[in-house]
């Protein structure tokens, strides 16, 4: 059975992309046949992973249904729907479509016909949106990355309860697989306390993993390159790697 996995928090800047990309390339490395799929009209998982964001089939012609889900497959065995700056104008688009919040639910629903996948992880953009809305009822589990930040706790509770709203109304099998604290710095008295009080608020949902600030993270999208083939060596690596341990996990 293919697990797919929201990645999501309507903050920006948490580490969602780098989440997205070094999760599946992690999931990747333990034999496991991985898709991305950018639903952000920034496309920064698109251009991270060396494609255009001039391609000629994206998600966005696909949600419009004029083609299927196009799903290009990279050099290092991962597969990726790219986005496009066109995909922001979706949300308005679709507004009157009916079953608008389902349309990536028949999309991946028809790809999973022909192409055989055991995760799919799915970029979201920064709001709680249609193209949100689409992820989260296509999903079965959800990965919340939250900074290590004194704001980070702001807006969880709208999260959790907009969640709360798509498993009654629409995705009764949607879970919260983990929330994962990002950007860490042990050194920093702040990164701790903040890292403790997610964990006391969200208990058993706080993934044990925590992805260490690492300037690896940062420079492998420059290069078009996950954090594996970047810097296998690196603290990003290992994060990650043992984040996909936890995902592997996930039931």
């Amino acid at each position: 059975m293919t697990k797919i996995i929201a990645v999501l928090n309507h903050k920006g800047g948490v580490g969602k992309t780098t989440t997205t990309i070094n999760l599946a390339a992690a999931l990747q490395q333990k034999k496991k046949r991985v898709l991305l799929i950018d639903m952000d009209g920034q496309a920064n998982l698109t251009e991270s992973c060396g494609l255009s964001i001039e391609e000629e089939q994206t998600v966005y012609g696909a949600m419009k249904g004029e083609y299927p889900l196009p799903a290009f497959e990279l050099g290092n065995g991962l597969s990726v729907v790219p986005s496009c700056l066109d995909l922001s104008a979706a949300e308005s688009e679709l507004i009157n479509e009916p079953g608008r919040e389902l349309i990536l639910k028949g999309l991946i629903a028809k790809l999973l016909e022909s192409r055989k996948f055991d995760y799919i992880l799915i970029d979201c953009p920064p709001s709680l949106g249609l193209l949100t809305l689409n992820a989260l009822t296509s999903a079965d589990f959800l990965i919340i990355p939250v900074q290590a930040q004194f704001l980070a706790m702001r807006g969880m509770a709208k999260i959790t309860n907009v969640i709360e709203i798509v498993k009654t109304r629409l995705n009764p099998n949607l879970n919260i697989g983990g929330i994962v604290i990002t950007q860490f710095d042990k050194r920093k008295t702040l990164n701790k306390s903040v890292a403790e009080l997610i964990s006391e608020s969200f208990c058993d949902k706080v993934f044990k993993t925590v992805i260490r600030d690492n300037v690896a993270l940062a420079e492998a999208p420059i290069k078009g390159l996950n954090i594996f083939e970047y810097n296998k060596n690196s603290n990003g690596a290992k994060d990650y790697m043992e984040l996909a341990k936890e995902v592997l996990k996930l039931k």
